[in-house]
């Protein structure tokens, strides 16, 4: 608890004193009233300035942080190079052969279950399933992952649904090595998109379109459908929706949360100190980031997979989706901001803006005219 009170300490702001900025003479009215329209004039000054508060609070949750740097002196210097040479000129070619032999191996053995096992269904999605934890498995080596898995491992049961914290695309790739599940997720351009639409979907994976209004109806039609089968694999969503910085964690969507199934919290928590596994998809490509992680020393983690919760009588979604995540954060030691990550993607618009900056006035008129 101590961490989720150090954390909204850390959102309390110094207020402004609103009668430094108010013209004099509205001050000095006889009766002490504050007209709306004094509040209305300098609400912009106030807006912007709150803004630019709250724009810090929320982007540094989408932010890398750079390491200090370490090779400040003579002495340091030549270690750094060796560092550079072993990291690009021997692990990153080894790496690199790992994975190229995991395809290999990968696509001899999936093209044909997939062609010639096609009315044995049960048996082909087993093996499919083994296949795609193999790749997975190779796709983590490639990195030297070292990832510890903590709690009991999951299990195909119906009428459950894994949510987790999002850093990386590579969570699902850390979750998949050791469980092939379903997972819902941003439809990908290029070679991703690809491996998305033909073998993913081999196991149950779904995707969507944030630009698309009619994908958010039809993805939780098939959220409702998935969950119910008793054969299919685990689902696991992020229902931040969007990658954070894995020092943060933002609002969950309820969507996970209003299936009426079991929630089983799962906390992924990556130590810093050899590499960044954050993915800033505005700044760099998964290739790019993925090229990141070949040529550093390790990816180091710790996954928990935490107690199944249910949702409590008279507790609305949104109060089961907010009690999982401090589920999560308390597990990984992240912090809670109270920010939606699709405004990541989207700002408000300047009616909605104009508008809650009336609001804000008035409320502020209101609590003037009570002292």
């Amino acid at each position: 608890m101590s961490n989720l009170k150090s954390s909204s300490s850390e959102l309390d702001f110094d207020r402004p004193n609103l009668e430094d900025y108010l013209p004099t003479g509205s001050i000095q009215e006889p009766h002490g009233k504050l007209r709306l329209r004094d509040l209305l004039d300098i609400s912009p000054t106030l807006t912007e300035a709150a803004g630019a508060i709250i724009d810090d609070s929320f982007t540094r949750c989408f932010k890398s942080n750079p390491p200090e740097p370490w090779n400040w002196n003579i002495y340091l210097f030549p270690l750094w190079c060796l560092g550079v040479v072993v990291r690009y000129g021997i692990l990153f070619p080894i790496r690199v052969i790992v994975l190229t032999i995991g395809w290999i191996i990968f696509l001899s053995c999936y093209i044909p279950v997939h062609l010639l096992l096609k009315g044995h269904d049960k048996f082909r999605k087993k093996l499919e399933r083994c296949l795609v934890e193999l790749i997975c498995s190779f796709f983590v080596a490639s990195w030297t992952g070292v990832v510890k898995y903590h709690g009991p491992r999951p299990s195909i049961r119906p009428k459950q649904v894994f949510v987790a914290n999002h850093t990386s695309m590579i969570d699902f790739i850390v979750l998949e090595q050791m469980t092939a599940f379903a997972v819902i997720m941003q439809k990908h351009p290029g070679w991703v998109g690809l491996l998305q639409s033909t073998i993913l979907e081999g196991v149950g994976c779904i995707w969507f379109n944030r630009s698309e209004a009619k994908d958010r109806e039809i993805v939780a039609k098939k959220l409702r459908q998935h969950v119910e089968g008793a054969d299919n694999n685990p689902l696991l969503i992020f229902p931040e929706g969007t990658c954070v910085n894995n020092h943060y964690t933002v609002m969950f969507k309820k969507g996970a949360f209003e299936l009426g199934c079991t929630v089983c919290p799962v906390a992924i928590k990556y130590n810093k100190i050899f590499v960044d596994a954050f993915w800033n998809s505005k700044k760099q490509s998964f290739t790019t980031h993925l090229l990141q992680l070949m040529t550093s020393w390790a990816v180091v983690c710790d996954v928990w997979y935490l107690e199944p919760q249910n949702i409590r009588p008279g507790e609305t979604p949104i109060e089961f989706a907010e009690r999982v995540r401090d589920i999560i954060s308390v597990r990984a030691g992240l912090k809670k901001v109270p920010w939606d990550g699709y405004l990541k993607y989207s700002r408000p618009s300047p009616k909605h803006r104009e508008r809650k900056q009336q609001s804000f006035a008035e409320s502020v008129l209101r609590r003037l005219q009570e002292k």
